[in-house]
C-alpha cells in the first residue's frame, strides 16, 4: 500500500534548485576548509587566503537563496528535493554560525588590536618586529593613547602583575605558562645580575583561522619581589575581536594562580647531621 501511495511521488523530477543548493553548500565548506588550511599553513598571504574564506561564505548564503527558491517551486509543482534542501540549510548554518557570531562580536567590541597592562610603558616588540612589516600589518610601536582609553573602559580589570617572589622565579613561571600555552617563543632574555629585566617575545595562534597575535612579557624587579607585564596584539586587522584581551587575562590569572601554588611549596629542609659527642679524657 505504501508503495502504491509513493509511487507517483518517486515519478517526479528532482528540483534543479535543490540539487543547486546542495551542490554549493558542499562547494562552501570545501573554500572554508581550503581558506583555513592556507592561513594556518602560511601558504599564500592573508589577504587571498581572507579572500578564499569570504567566498565561502558568500557561496553559502546564495545556496541559502537556491534553497529557498527551491522549496517554492517544490511548492507549487509537486517535485522532489526537499531532502537536499534541508540538507544544504543545514550545512549552511554550520558555515555560518561562527562568522555571525564574530560579526555580533565586532558590533559590540573595540575597534582595537593592541591590549597591555602598561599603556604607559608596554613591553615593546624587538625580536617581533622584523615579522610585522608585511603587507597590510600592524606596526610594531603600540597603538597609542585612543587603544589605551578604549582597553580601560571595555577591560578595566587587565593590569600589571605584582609578585611577592624574586624576578628569577616570576620569570621561571612566566617563561614556563607560555610553554605549556604552546606559543612559539621567538626570543628569550632571562633577568641578569645588571639589570634585573627579563623579557619573552613569543607568537600565539588564534583557535580556528589561526592568525598570528604577538605577544611580548616583561619581569622586572621591585625591591625583593616582581613586577609582570604583557602586551599581546594582532598582526593583522584594525579589530581582533576581543582575543588579545582574552589571552592577556588567563595569562594574568594562571600566573598568580602558579605563583600562589609556587610560594606554598613546603621549603625543602638540608638534613642536619647529629653533631658527635666530645671525645672524653681520662686525666692521668
Amino acid at each position: 500500500m505504501a508503495r502504491r501511495f509513493s509511487a507517483p511521488y518517486q515519478s517526479e523530477p528532482v528540483s534543479s534548485l535543490a540539487t543547486w543548493a546542495r551542490n554549493l553548500a558542499v562547494f562552501a565548506v570545501v573554500a572554508v576548509i581550503v581558506s583555513i588550511i592556507i592561513v594556518r599553513f602560511g601558504f599564500l598571504e592573508i589577504k587571498p587566503a581572507l579572500a578564499t574564506f569570504l567566498g565561502g561564505l558568500a557561496i553559502a548564503g546564495l545556496s541559502i537563496l537556491f534553497g529557498l527558491a527551491g522549496f517554492a517551486a517544490i511548492w507549487q509543482n509537486g517535485s522532489r528535493g526537499m531532502a537536499r534542501i534541508l540538507l544544504a540549510f543545514l550545512i549552511d548554518a554550520i558555515v555560518l554560525a561562527y562568522p555571525a557570531y564574530l560579526g555580533l562580536q565586532y558590533r559590540s567590541l573595540p575597534q582595537i588590536h593592541d591590549i597591555t597592562t602598561d599603556p604607559i610603558d608596554p613591553p615593546r616588540f624587538e625580536a617581533l618586529a622584523r615579522l610585522r612589516t608585511g603587507d597590510g600589518a600592524n606596526p610594531a610601536v603600540y597603538a597609542g593613547l585612543y587603544s589605551a582609553e578604549q582597553q580601560r573602559q571595555f577591560y578595566p580589570d587587565i593590569e600589571p602583575v605584582e609578585l611577592e617572589i624574586p624576578v628569577d622565579r616570576a620569570y621561571a613561571l612566566a617563561l614556563q605558562i607560555v610553554h605549556k600555552r604552546k606559543w612559539l617563543v621567538i626570543d628569550e632574555r632571562a633577568p641578569q645580575p645588571q639589570r634585573r629585566v627579563g623579557r619573552i617575545e613569543a607568537v600565539a595562534r588564534t583557535p580556528i583561522m589561526g592568525f598570528r597575535e604577538d605577544v611580548s612579557i616583561r619581569v622586572a624587579a621591585e625591591g625583593e619581589d616582581s613586577r609582570v607585564d604583557i602586551r599581546s596584539a594582532s598582526r593583522y586587522f584594525d579589530s581582533d575581536l576581543g582575543s588579545n584581551a582574552a589571552r592577556v587575562s588567563k595569562f594574568i590569572d594562571e600566573l598568580n594562580t602558579v605563583a600562589d601554588a609556587d610560594a606554598l611549596k613546603p621549603v625543602k629542609k638540608t638534613p642536619v647531621a647529629p653533631a658527635k659527642p666530645a671525645a672524653r679524657t681520662v686525666k692521668k
